[in-house]
């Protein structure tokens, strides 16, 4: 129903944040509310989860990390709890990596997370993380570098192809357009 909402921290909690819009105050569950500051302005990428006893929204920083959480909700054995202790305690691209490299020990880590749930993680996502994964292992102040990346993934060019294509133009200063267009030449090669 909700896909973000923009608004002012007005409260954090120790599970959740209050985010304004609008007058309203919305109490969002996140992985970890004290990355947020009160009266700062966010964007939260938001899931709304409904249930027999309970209606809760979800937040998130990013469109990935809201992604992961939808890919982890799906897995047998994982509710939203569940998998907003996984995000609150990894990040995303390390998350993604120890479940494409079936690292059962990193995912048994996380709260609540045991050998079974691990390997079910593994079992069900696997291979399933084309257009989720940014390059953030690039990280980049570049946004124009950043959305190149995106706009490649979304061509449909697979995930380590983009990242292997885009570490040669890191240290390049070009505009979105500059960086498709090298890294589309570079990819014909």
């Amino acid at each position: 129903m909700y896909s973000y909402i923009k608004g002012v921290v007005t409260g954090f909690y120790s599970d959740h944040v209050v985010l304004e819009n609008n007058g309203i105050g919305y109490l969002i569950y996140v992985p970890n509310p004290y990355v947020y500051k009160k009266n700062e302005e966010v964007t939260m990428y938001v899931y709304q989860s409904i249930t027999e006893n309970d209606m809760r929204l979800y937040g998130f920083s990013s469109e990935e990390q809201k992604n992961l959480f939808l890919m982890l909700i799906k897995v047998k054995g994982i509710g939203p709890k569940s998998a907003v202790a996984i995000l609150a305690s990894g990040e995303v691209n390390d998350i993604i990596n120890a479940i494409e490299n079936s690292n059962t020990k990193y995912l048994k880590s996380f709260p609540g997370i045991g050998p079974k749930a691990a390997s079910q993680i593994i079992l069900d996502l696997q291979g399933k993380f084309d257009g989720i994964q940014r390059l953030e292992a690039i990280a980049s102040d570049n946004p124009n570098y950043e959305e190149a990346s995106e706009v490649l993934i979304a061509l449909g060019y697979k995930d380590k192809e983009v990242e292997r294509v885009m570490k040669t133009l890191k240290n390049e200063d070009l505009d979105t357009n500059g960086y498709v267009k090298k890294a589309l030449a570079l990819m014909v090669k």
